[in-house]
């Protein structure tokens, strides 16, 4: 099996920027007769499940699914996704020291768990996924009671699943429905964790936020990367002088060093895999691929050995900074007077940050925001992108021509 996967990064209200990626490339090649890029495999975590869900019930009709989707977004009041009432304030206090009954996190999920119902077409998703049309979806969480990482896998019929993925992640295969992407979005204290069976899970992206492993070992050769955090700019200072961080702001970076993981170190694994490969068809000749294939499949490996291509493509301007500004600018509506004084604590003013905000920020100006930002920095990499989605990634080895991983987003590579 082969074929192009699309990686669905998490981070909250962030994901706007994800769906003018994917209007931006959806319609600009769906356009072209001839040329409309095929999704064979959707991997998501936290956001990028919501979106990757929707995409996977729509893939039919990707680029009219992808219109509907920027409608959603930019239809978004903050009151539509986050509950925020007296009820939650009066339960704060269970957030922080638990207990029993119903989980709690700072909002109430049930608006984000009636978007989700409402506006993912599942039975098309179901479908899709039947009849071949979708190759696979799969939807990363965090299992609350170990810390792993689980990768619940919906595969089309005939098509296996890996017995694991190392990093000790679980993969489990499942119909995919509506909690198991509520548990990938359930950010930690924000939300409340869910329940998947007699399992508690919560946000996937807390150990696998840009989730490239699942396609790589269902056998997808082609890796079209959306991430939504920022490469560091070097000597950037964090807070102005004179002025020292409140806990919103700490939090907010918490958030980021757990959820905007960097795609660095999965991008340099497989420029290494693709460099061995390439060293031994020089070597040995195209046989070694073929006898090292031969090894991997009678020890029961599922995908064979082959160069794997990938696109990154990432905010070029940072997100946090974006909602700063935003929230300068805009009045951002919310429901309630608890709720509007809760958000107002989001804004870190001097810092010219504001992290926490980006990932609760779901209005629909600040969506229509970050989507633009998304078109440009797509548009700005046209040509990269319709070199990926059409090239032949097969007839790289064939002609030994070194094709190196597309990682034109990352500023430099990890320390």
């Amino acid at each position: 099996m082969s074929g192009l996967g699309l990686i669905l990064s998490g981070g909250g209200a962030r994901g706007a920027y994800e769906v003018g990626v994917l209007e931006y490339i959806f319609n600009e090649f769906g356009d072209v007769a001839g040329k409309a890029p095929r999704v064979d495999l959707i991997s998501g975590t936290s956001v990028g499940a919501v979106n990757g869900a929707f995409a996977a019930s729509m893939i039919h009709d990707l680029p009219g699914g992808v219109r509907h989707l920027v409608s959603v977004w930019t239809g978004l009041e903050l009151a539509h996704v986050l509950g925020f009432g007296l009820r939650q304030a009066a339960g704060l206090y269970r957030v922080l020291l638990g207990g029993s009954g119903e989980a709690r996190g700072v909002f109430d999920p049930s608006r984000l768990s009636a978007l989700v119902g409402k506006n993912v077409h599942w039975r098309d998703l179901r479908r899709n996924i039947r009849t071949g049309r979708l190759k696979a979806l799969t939807v990363s969480t965090t299992h609350v009671g170990t810390g792993q990482p689980v990768i619940f896998v919906d595969s089309a019929p005939g098509v296996g699943i890996p017995k694991s993925l190392g990093l000790h992640a679980l993969v489990r295969r499942a119909k995919i429905g509506q909690h198991h992407v509520l548990a990938s979005a359930a950010i930690p204290l924000i939300f409340p964790p869910v329940e998947i069976g007699d399992e508690i899970h919560c946000d996937g992206g807390l150990r696998l936020n840009t989730p490239m492993g699942p396609s790589i070992h269902l056998g997808m050769n082609k890796l079209l990367v959306i991430g939504l955090s920022t490469p560091d700019v070097a000597g950037r200072r964090a807070v102005i002088d004179g002025k020292y961080p409140g806990a919103t702001y700490m939090l907010g970076k918490v958030l980021n060093a757990f959820l905007l993981d960097h795609v660095n170190t999965d991008l340099l694994e497989v420029q290494r895999i693709n460099d061995f490969l390439r060293d031994g068809v020089r070597a040995y000749g195209p046989e070694f691929l073929d006898r090292l294939n031969e090894a991997a499949k009678a020890r029961g490996a599922l995908a064979p050995r082959r160069l794997v291509s990938s696109l990154v493509l990432r905010p070029s301007t940072d997100i946090g900074q974006v909602a700063a500004e935003y929230l300068a600018s805009h009045r951002v509506r919310f429901g309630r007077a608890l709720g509007r004084a809760f958000i107002s604590l989001l804004d870190v003013g001097g810092s010219g940050e504001a992290d926490l905000a980006s990932y609760l920020l779901f209005d629909g100006g600040f969506a229509q925001t970050l989507i633009e930002m998304g078109r440009r920095d797509a548009h700005a990499r046209r040509g990269e992108i319709e070199a990926f989605l059409f090239e032949d990634p097969d007839a790289i080895l064939s002609t030994t021509k070194t094709v190196e991983t597309q990682a034109h987003s990352v500023s430099k590579p990890p320390e």
